[in-house]
Parts: C-alpha cells; sequence; structure tokens
C-alpha cells in the first residue's frame, strides 16, 4: 500500500473458509513472511495495525518502559524486531501497548488453559450395589472402593437389592447403609435417609470437604521463674 506513510505489503488472497487457518503476508522491507492471526473472541486485544489510537504507552519485549510514543513508530518497532505490537490495556489514555511474540503468547494462554481443565475435578455419580447378607470379604471391599470415590470428589448412590423373600426383612438393609454412613465418616455424608425405589433400598453420598485447620493464635511463653537467692 504505497503512498500512505504505511511499510508496503504484498498479501496473499485467496478463497478460504474460518478453519484454514490464518492468512500469510509479506514484508518486502524485512523480507519475510508473518501470519495475520485472526481473531476469535471479542474480548481478545488489538494488534499492530488493529490499534486506533494515534499514540501508546510503549513497554519493549524485555519489559523496559520506553515511553508515550507515535502508534504507526511503535508498530515500526515491533515490525523491526519481528514482533507485534499488542495492546494490553486499552482502557488506559494513552493505551499500554507491548512489544511481544503474539502468535507464541496466545499458544502459551490456551495451553494454560488446556493445563488448568485438566486440573479440575470433575465430579461424576458412581454406584456401588450390595446384599443385604453380603459377606465381609466382600462388604470391606467395596467400602474401600466408595471411600475412594469419596476422596476422588464423586457423589456415590449405595444401594442394598432385596430378592424374593428378602424384601420382608428390610431392616438388614438398612444396617448395611447405616454402617457403610459410619464407616465414610468424614469423607462423605448422607443425603437423606434410607428410600426405596422397587426392590433397591438406596442412599446418596456426598463427598464432604476437609475442613481447614484453625490457625493456632500465638500464646506468649510463660517467663522462666526466678530463683531467689538465699
Amino acid at each position: 500500500m504505497p503512498g500512505n506513510g504505511k511499510i508496503g505489503l504484498r498479501v496473499i488472497m485467496r478463497s478460504r473458509g474460518p478453519e484454514e487457518g490464518p492468512l500469510f503476508l509479506c514484508l518486502p522491507k524485512f523480507r519475510r513472511w508473518k501470519a495475520i492471526i485472526p481473531r476469535t473472541e471479542e474480548d481478545e486485544p488489538r494488534i499492530n495495525h488493529e490499534i486506533t489510537s494515534p499514540h501508546v504507552l510503549l513497554v519493549d519485549e524485555n519489559g523496559v518502559k520506553v515511553g508515550q510514543i507515535a502508534t504507526p513508530e511503535a508498530v515500526r518497532m515491533a515490525e523491526e524486531r519481528q514482533l507485534d505490537l499488542v495492546e494490553v490495556a486499552p482502557l488506559a489514555k494513552p493505551p499500554v501497548c507491548r512489544i511481544m511474540d503474539y502468535g507464541k503468547y496466545r499458544y502459551q494462554l490456551q495451553k494454560k488453559e488446556k493445563d488448568a481443565r485438566k486440573k479440575q475435578k470433575v465430579q461424576t455419580l458412581k454406584e456401588m450395589k450390595m446384599r443385604p447378607k453380603i459377606d465381609e470379604h466382600d462388604y470391606d471391599f467395596k467400602v474401600r472402593a466408595i471411600k475412594n470415590f469419596l476422596e476422588e470428589g464423586h457423589r456415590v448412590k449405595v444401594s442394598v437389592f432385596f430378592r424374593g423373600r428378602e424384601m420382608s426383612f428390610l431392616s438388614k438393609g438398612e444396617e448395611v447403609l447405616s454402617r457403610v454412613v459410619a464407616e465414610c465418616e468424614g469423607l462423605g455424608k448422607s443425603e437423606s435417609s434410607p428410600k426405596m425405589e422397587g426392590r433397591y433400598m438406596r442412599i446418596m453420598l456426598t463427598p464432604v470437604s476437609p475442613a481447614k485447620p484453625r490457625k493456632n493464635r500465638d500464646v506468649p511463653a510463660a517467663e522462666p521463674k526466678r530463683e531467689e537467692k538465699n
């Protein structure tokens, strides 16, 4: 674009959809290709020639405050370093802009967000089924599994299934569920008393966040008693 005081750009135009990635433009003065990164969100910062303010407060790539400078000059300085001018504080007067590699910055930001999502615990519903006459070994195994689910932050539905004549001894199921609640105390709590759903007696256990230890107030130490000399 000669004659407008800006560096001439040779843009390669082609028919493309939004999924095909950025356009690339050539900066003849520096003989290099640079990607035009399309902004996907409205709250993303303006970069380079998108910045509309005539002057900016410039911070260079090393974090050194350069001071107030004309925007075209700041863009030129960024291009000489083969970097981008990024508007980091648009509401300031004048806006604060920083010289950086915007593509690398966006990649690192997206990577941090992805890692943060991985670390977030997703609560799911687990279910553990028992019998009113469950043997001790099977019971211990299933209670350990319930405790592990609660420690991981999951809700657990504990069910006791009754067959045939076992429906006449519902108290046996209540005993099993009460024992489970007692052994999971400190890790989970029952949302309600046992409820019948067909041939199943069920309770729902929700994880309990560990209590934060109270800060001990500093108590001044007692001064040692002085021995009286006779």
